[in-house]
């Protein structure tokens, strides 16, 4: 009888420190709620990873107003909308530089790995996501979140602090998840593993 009573008492004790670190209800939104903006350079060379970055600027700085949005289908609305808008702004930079590499856009559900971001750390998984590519692609790669506009402050140089409380188009809860410390480990596992299975189902 003392046996089955340890069992039960150890068995509640496992059960609460699995749902303790559980995602929250909300949490598995974050790969609806965001779009990313992924930049291939041409090449690894020094000029092709500075022409990305300037192509990276003016996209972040010409366009930040318009993706003030309120939540994600309204940004997902606004990229599309601004598709050809946005490839003439990278053709202009690329011109501008004196290069002639061409630019393909798609915005499409694309993989990323887990990403961290200053202070931020988005989950691997599919994201909704802006990927331009300058002439071959086959440079480094320049990643960040284009909705909610947390990767503005890289335009500028600025290292804009985090809000308090979540910043328009994410729940509390989804905030909590990208600005947590060491803290969510788990609970960030967690939810990578529970995309990758949905992933593989559909």
């Amino acid at each position: 009888m003392k046996h089955w009573a340890v069992y039960y008492t150890i068995g509640l004790l496992l059960c609460a420190t699995l749902l303790s670190v559980m995602p929250l209800q909300g949490e598995e939104q974050i790969y609806s709620d965001v779009i990313r903006l992924h930049i291939l350079a041409n090449s690894d060379s020094e000029s092709d990873q500075a022409l990305k970055l300037k192509v990276r600027d003016a996209i972040l700085y010409e366009y930040k107003d318009q993706l003030a949005c309120a939540d994600e289908a309204e940004a997902e609305a606004t990229v599309e909308a601004l598709l050809p808008e946005i490839q003439q702004t990278a053709e202009r930079v690329i011109r501008e530089e004196g290069y002639g590499y061409t630019v393909t856009l798609h915005f499409t559900e694309e993989y990323y790995p887990t990403r961290t971001y200053g202070s931020l750390r988005f989950p691997a998984g599919e994201y909704r996501s802006l990927r331009i590519r300058i002439g071959e692609g086959t440079g480094q790669n320049w990643w960040c979140v284009l909705f909610p506009p947390l990767c503005v402050g890289a335009a500028s140089g600025e290292d804009t602090p985090l809000p308090d409380t979540a910043p328009e188009g994410l729940t509390e809860s989804e905030w909590r998840l990208v600005s947590a410390d060491g803290s969510y480990e788990i609970r960030f596992r967690l939810l990578e593993m529970l995309s990758e299975w949905t992933s593989e189902k559909g």
